[in-house]
């Protein structure tokens, strides 16, 4: 039973990192382009001169606002609107990521002044060292780097059919 539970635990929990790691693919470039806007600069300058309580105040409205979208999402699937939940999740989750990720770029040094944060983020790091390192953790992502790889020579081969299609006729 102990074993079967630890797989279990196991398989959520690379659930979840896959699903971050997903919306993550989309985030951390939008958050680079976000930090790129010329028009933003000002607000980036200000937000990395706070001090670091008003910097964890701020880093931390992401996701106040925007982790409740997940139960929302939730409900709106459980009554039989699967899309209407799906891009609710989704998009919730993108934009609380790409939040956080670009707070954090702008304010880690202040929140790190912070031991309680210093502490509980070296846990973070250290727990998701751990479970990346896992077993489970390389299988799940070598078969999503297969099926990337499956995905992209299915992409080719129909874009070089298109290529000989479109030459045919002329």
């Amino acid at each position: 039973m102990k074993r079967v539970l630890r797989v279990l635990g196991y398989a959520l929990v690379t659930v979840y990192f896959v699903a971050d790691l997903v919306f993550e693919a989309v985030a951390r470039p939008l958050s680079d382009w976000i930090g790129r806007l010329e028009i933003l600069r000002p607000l980036n300058n200000w937000i990395a001169g706070l001090r670091p309580y008003p910097a964890l105040a701020l880093f931390s409205i992401p996701v106040v606002i925007l982790e409740p979208v997940k139960p929302v999402g939730a409900f709106l699937i459980s009554g039989g609107y699967v899309v209407e939940g799906a891009l609710t999740i989704a998009a919730g989750e993108i934009l609380k990521i790409t939040l956080v990720e670009r707070l954090f770029k702008l304010t880690r040094d202040r929140l790190m002044q912070i031991p309680s944060f210093a502490f509980l983020y070296r846990r973070w790091i250290r727990f998701h060292e751990w479970v990346t390192s896992s077993e489970v953790w390389c299988w799940a992502r070598d078969r999503i780097a297969r099926l990337k790889l499956l995905l992209r020579i299915a992409m080719d081969r129909g874009e070089r059919a298109g290529i000989e299609r479109a030459e045919l006729r002329n």
